[in-house]
Order: structure tokens, then sequence, then C-alpha cells
């Protein structure tokens, strides 16, 4: 039986101002990952205010894979067990109630000095992200999640979106494929028509037409975004 893990994602970004809850282009990556990590593996959103959370989990109340999805307003450490017999454990990822071994728990850090390898799947039980990451240029908020002492890797030196990080690090752990075999396309144009694009400062996995794969919905998403900036001018 494959190997389960666990996607966590440290809730880092602001919510939306008017409807206190995730901005809709957050809902679209954390929906997205639930279809990039393994079929018994677990995806755990730390850190969101309580008002963010009911908005959540309607609108990832119809996706197929939603039973992966856990949302706390506690942090990282409170799903960690820092005792030292924790801390040697190689046990499996913790269910809704146990915790994760601290020892066992990577945090993905640009400024770790390892690349994520197909053997940390035998080091790690559980993956980290400082998120949402998509600042340009980067702010480094990652630096909060470091501080707590986790052992780090990276994923290479562009950054990623947080959707495409998680997705990247399935493959190279669930899959076993390294990281410089995966296909890559680096701050894509998105094009609307003829008239209207926009670039994306991120690097993304491509698909087999060497498209970026982005979130279902992303697309429409910039659009509206782009055509309110428009508006406003």
């Amino acid at each position: 039986m494959p190997k389960s893990f666990d996607y966590v994602i440290e809730h880092m970004e602001e919510d939306d101002e008017q409807t206190k809850a995730l901005p809709r282009w957050v809902e679209l990556e954390y929906a997205h990952m639930l279809t990039l990590i393994g079929p018994s593996s677990r995806l755990r959103f730390t850190s969101l205010s309580a008002s963010s959370i009911p908005a959540l989990r309607s609108s990832l109340a119809h996706h197929p894979e939603s039973g992966k999805a856990h949302a706390h307003t506690e942090p990282i450490m409170s799903l960690v067990d820092t005792s030292s017999s924790a801390s040697a454990s190689a046990s499996a990822p913790a269910s809704s109630t146990d915790k994760i071994a601290f020892s066992r728990v990577c945090l993905l850090d640009p400024r770790a000095t390892k690349v994520l390898a197909p053997e940390d799947a035998e080091i790690f039980d559980c993956f980290l992200y400082g998120g949402i990451l998509g600042d340009d240029p980067p702010r480094d908020r990652t630096a909060e999640l470091r501080k707590l002492g986790f052992e780090g890797r990276h994923l290479g030196p562009k950054q990623m979106t947080t959707d495409t990080a998680v997705g990247v690090t399935k493959k190279v752990v669930e899959d076993g494929i390294e990281l410089d075999e995966i296909p890559y396309i680096d701050f894509p144009t998105i094009s609307f028509n003829k008239k209207e694009s926009i670039e994306m400062p991120f690097r993304y996995v491509s698909d087999d037409k060497g498209e970026p794969i982005l979130p279902p919905g992303m697309k429409e998403h910039l659009k509206a975004d782009l055509d309110r900036t428009i508006d406003e001018f």
C-alpha cells in the first residue's frame, strides 16, 4: 500500500476585507491542491481565521476529493508533538486526532540547503508550506516557520505558487520523480484574447502542450480581475 502524507499549509494571507473570507484566488489554489496530492494523503490548512473556515468548507464541499481537506484555526505547532519519543518515531502521518512527530515534518523553504529528493519520502511524513507565497518580489514569509526549527528542503531557484509547490512535492516524494525531471514553464504569459494578457511571475508545472497548469477557474478569475482594474481607470 502506498505511503500517505500530510501536506500542511500554514495560512498567511489576509482575509478579504469585505467578506472576511479567503480571497477567491486563494480558494482556487487550495481546491487545486486536493487534486494534486496522492489518493490517501491529507491536506491540512492551519492558522485560518474562524470567519474564513465556513466559506472554505462550502467552496470545497462539492469537490470530489473534499474528504482529504481539514481546516484549523490553530497554527502548525498545535499538530506537532515535540516530545523526544515522538521525534524519534517513524510512524505513519497523524490522523485527525494524533499529532505529527516534529522530526518527521519537512519545511519547504527556498533558503534550505538541500533540494527535495525522492528518498525524503522515507525521512518525512509531513510537508509544510507557508501559504500563500504569491508575493512579487517574495517577502520571505517562510521565515516565520523557519524559526520553529523544522528541517528544510527547497524546490529549486524559482518561486512557485503554493499549489504548484504542493504538486511538485507530491511528484517527488509520492511518485519518485527527481525535481529536475519535472517539466516547468517559468513566468508564463496568460492570454485572454488578442489584446489582453498577463505575465505570471512564478514557475509552474507544464502540461503535455507546454502550457502552465493553473487551478481550475483561475484563468477566468484573472480575466475578471484585469477587467476590474481597467474599469477603475
